[in-house]
């Protein structure tokens, strides 16, 4: 049949390369099935508000229905989009006086919104399980290490001693950041346009309420000219995802300087490393720098993102169809990504003893030596810095006989004739007295460590159960919504 968008107000048809520049059919395999969901949303609600009689309602259900048993490939790829081939396929199977109807009240423009929301709120949910899962396995794996000793960084230079807990602890923390940025992404994503139509709504008596409530969304963005035009939703999730991959590029830095030899902390699974074509004793961490580079994935997507929304008039604008293809590029990079880095954690093989080693190099103790001086022989701070640099700069063996005769020379006393003992300096150069000491909230005190990391979990099945409560919402009401279609289908 002819093509039943332009057979009207166009004569001339788009040669192939210009329907190839302006299809976005191959991105639309995303939103097939959510496309799907919204045409029988909308016709059942058509059906309710008398607009279509329940006849022609019920074979339009029921041609849906098998436009989605046949699958997305049973479509005609050479209409410019999956809302009019879909339509088209609709036409054919039930006739234009009963199919035509369908798209009554709606357009194009609020139906591909509200697809595109339906499928990145499934998305959102999806990662947010999936980030949850991620920070279980490092807060398992730091249970295990809460005593294990490791040199902390600044400057990727030898700062304090800490323990390995205490790092996975500070990954997994910023992760719940993450995951409470795409939580509320997700409540500003979970808003129906649908009714909007073009931009001004419509003369048809719709209950926008209704089709909100058959998709299982929470509300409705109520002005129709922002509901059709708005893809800051967009934006906002794919600053999301590219926070998420920023923070698992530099976990992923870390694994890749961690398994070298000079480090020699970690050893990756086989999994997830490969070899040299010409260096066979090579085992490289291929996984962690390849993710580090899709962490442009994320940042490119955001960025087109930004440039293709800048500056664009109300309402809708052909631009916006630029819009989904990055996003869908992104969440999909995302997603790998944190299963991914959940199973390197999981399947990461950890060399204690040289973490232990390496926890004192570098003299990391000095901080904890300087506060000894304030606490035991009662100097200020900055005194106590410069008596500990001193002994950093020369590079000598701190005992008590050499700090007090630095200290004599500083303050023109000894440190020891004001309290400062031996056994106190060898406390203080201890590593594991130095976490032990620790113990403030968010230190790396294992004591501290076993609190925090016991809240941490707590919050875990919280927020599990949380994201478990959507999901039932949204699936309870597309069930509903398949059972009024079988119940009006069949009338």
């Amino acid at each position: 049949m002819s093509n039943i968008l332009r057979r009207g107000r166009l004569e001339a048809a788009p040669d192939k390369e210009i329907l190839n520049y302006t299809s976005s059919m191959e991105a639309d395999r995303w939103i097939f099935n959510a496309d799907i969901a919204v045409d029988l949303a909308h016709t059942v609600m058509l059906k309710e508000q008398g607009i279509i009689g329940a006849k022609d309602s019920a074979k339009i259900l029921s041609g849906l229905l098998q436009v989605r048993e046949e699958g997305m490939e049973k479509l005609d790829f050479s209409y410019e989009d999956i809302h009019i081939s879909l339509e088209s396929r609709l036409i054919d199977l039930v006739g234009e006086d009963i199919g035509g109807r369908m798209h009554s009240g709606r357009s194009r423009n609020d139906e591909v919104a509200t697809c595109i929301r339906l499928v990145l709120r499934d998305e959102l949910l999806s990662l947010l399980e999936e980030i949850l899962a991620l920070r279980k396995t490092l807060l398992t794996l730091a249970e295990k290490h809460r005593e294990t000793l490791m040199p902390g960084f600044t400057h990727l230079q030898h700062a304090q001693p800490t323990t390995f807990a205490h790092h996975l602890s500070a990954h997994a923390q910023a992760l719940g950041r993450d995951f409470e940025r795409g939580l509320e992404a997700f409540s500003r994503v979970n808003l129906c346009p649908l009714g909007a139509a073009a931009f001004a709504s419509t003369g048809f008596a719709l209950n926008r309420k209704r089709t909100a409530e058959l998709l299982g969304f929470e509300g409705l963005l109520e002005n129709s000219m922002d509901a059709v035009s708005s893809r800051d939703f967009l934006i906002e999730c794919a600053s999301v995802f590219t926070n998420i991959m920023i923070n698992f590029s530099r976990m992923a830095e870390e694994l890749v300087l961690w398994s070298s030899s000079e480090f020699n902390y970690i050893e990756l699974d086989d999994m997830y490393a490969s070899t040299s074509s010409i260096m066979p004793q090579k085992k490289n961490p291929d996984t962690a720098e390849l993710m580090r580079g899709k962490t442009g994935v994320a940042a490119g997507s955001l960025m087109a993102l930004i440039t293709i929304c800048k500056g664009l008039p109300l309402s809708y604008n052909r631009d916006l169809q630029e819009a989904t293809p990055n996003i869908w590029r992104s969440v999909k990079t995302v997603r790998a990504s944190v299963r991914i880095m959940r199973g390197m954690y999981a399947s990461l093989k950890i060399r204690p003893e040289v973490l232990a080693a390496q926890a004192t190099t570098g003299f990391t103790t000095a901080t904890e030596l300087a506060d000894t001086f304030v606490r035991e022989a009662g100097i200020p701070f900055r005194t106590a810095h410069q008596l500990v640099g001193i002994l950093a700069r020369e590079g000598c063996d701190p005992s008590l006989e050499k700090i007090d005769s630095i200290s004599e020379v500083v303050i023109g006393e000894a440190l020891s004739a004001r309290g400062l003992t031996e056994k106190q300096v060898k406390e203080a150069l201890d590593p594991e007295s130095n976490i032990k000491r620790r113990k403030v909230i968010g230190g790396p005190a294992p004591e501290e460590l076993k609190r925090y990391l016991k809240k941490e979990k707590t919050e875990l099945e919280l927020k599990g159960e949380e994201i478990a409560t959507l999901r039932d919402s949204i699936e309870g009401s597309f069930e509903k919504l398949l059972a009024l279609v079988e119940e009006y289908r069949k009338k």
